[in-house]
């Protein structure tokens, strides 16, 4: 079986790539009936001569591959037809920009394995780049404080090289008394969490946030059940919350009311509560200053994120009077940074752990009869058509 490693084609650029030459070395030792080809990039992080050094074949001709892995969407006029195909379709939630790829990719007789698909029996992901988010989401969070407050000026994520030299740079700085939340329990809120340990940021426990006054800096990691209540009052388990949302809502506003900085880590689910509303921004009580959205869904949980900033401009103001954007500068606004694609900012890094993950959870079922399902589960498109797993979207096809 022949795989590809494609260029990415997507505007901006994206530098990002399955596997480094290192991993993929690791790949062709442990597979030997494997044959790799990586085809000829320019934008990169790691370059044709990475490859070529590696004892990687480099080619602009992918025609003869089997199965190609890519990043981000792949434009319709570079699908070659009968192939296999890994990548973020951004198709999963019937994403209206992307139904003409989904549709090219049918008729051109493509199988779509999307990377989001790629889950354990249980549906938890087995790949995925959201430790990289969370990184990044957090370093992004710190530059705008000091950006706001001039107190510090850190350099742009995308300028530096690794997570060890954002660290070194975070740990140049010396930050205000102030009480950071930061929500969720997955790979983004783990990520966000080495960032914060990393400054030695003292951890504390809910009860403590919500209750006492520090003299320094200090973080808590907030789960579902503690920003959001039962009506009835109450209490079970995380998995009641996923199963039931609509029998919840928002206990978010005690933490408003005490925190600086909120970093944005959680998965939200479609049905479950806002955090908190554009109405709650507009309390005397609501404290919240900086939002370091990671998880960045547009007029959504998180009040303040009205939309995606970009890598180029990663902060605006949230002007909780007007519901409006404005000047971060500005007083009486909420700083935001809600970038949507921050991995992109350490590629080198991200690269080499999602290539990890992948050689890991994906490549093996190719070569063990997918003893485990990983590939049934993930596979989105055969023949021409939606798999059984993922025939919701037949409505979307159809355009209705």
């Amino acid at each position: 079986m022949k795989f590809g490693i494609i260029k990415e084609r997507k505007n901006p650029p994206d530098r990002r790539v399955v596997f480094s030459p290192e991993k993929l070395q690791q790949f062709k030792n442990q597979f030997s009936k494997a044959t790799i080809k990586v085809e000829k990039s320019d934008i990169r992080i790691f370059s044709d001569e990475n490859y070529i050094n590696a004892g990687l074949e480099v080619s602009e001709n992918m025609s003869d591959c089997d199965v190609l892995l890519g990043v981000k969407e792949v434009p319709i006029d570079a699908l070659i037809p009968n192939k296999k195909y890994f990548f973020f379709s951004h198709t999963i939630k019937k994403q209206p920009y992307n139904r003409k790829l989904l549709l090219a990719i049918l008729n051109k007789n493509i199988e779509l394995y999307d990377h989001e698909t790629i889950v354990r029996e249980n549906g938890m992901r087995l790949i995925g780049f959201g430790r990289y988010a969370g990184i990044v989401g957090a370093y992004n969070g710190f530059r705008a404080i000091g950006l706001k407050n001039k107190s510090f000026n850190l350099p742009k994520a995308e300028t530096l090289y690794s997570q060890k030299e954002l660290i070194e740079e975070l740990n140049t700085i010396k930050l205000p008394n102030l009480k950071i939340l930061l929500t969720g329990n997955g790979k983004v809120a783990y990520g966000a969490k080495e960032m914060l340990d990393a400054m030695h940021i003292k951890e504390v426990s809910v009860e403590e946030y919500l209750k006492k006054s520090f003299e320094e800096p200090v973080y808590c990691l907030a789960d579902v059940l503690d920003y959001n209540k039962r009506k009835d009052g109450q209490v079970i388990d995380n998995f009641d919350f996923y199963n039931h949302p609509e029998n919840y809502e928002s206990n978010f506003m005690r933490f408003a009311e005490v925190t600086d900085f909120f970093i944005a880590g959680h998965f939200y689910g479609n049905g479950a509560p806002y955090l908190f509303t554009r109405e709650d921004a507009k309390k005397d009580n609501f404290n919240i200053k900086f939002v370091a959205d990671i998880s960045c869904d547009v007029d959504g949980p998180v009040a303040s994120t009205i939309k995606a900033s970009t890598i180029a401009d990663p902060i605006y103001g949230y002007n909780p009077k007007t519901e409006s954007e404005a000047d971060y500068k500005d007083d009486n606004v909420i700083v935001v940074m809600a970038v949507d694609n921050l991995p992109c900012e350490l590629p080198k890094d991200a690269s080499e752990g999602f290539g990890e993950m992948f050689l890991e959870n994906v490549i093996p079922a190719f070569f063990n009869n997918d003893k485990d399902g990983v590939l049934a589960r993930a596979k989105m498109t055969e023949n021409g058509k939606l798999t059984e797993r993922f025939s919701y979207l037949q409505d979307f096809v159809d355009g209705k």
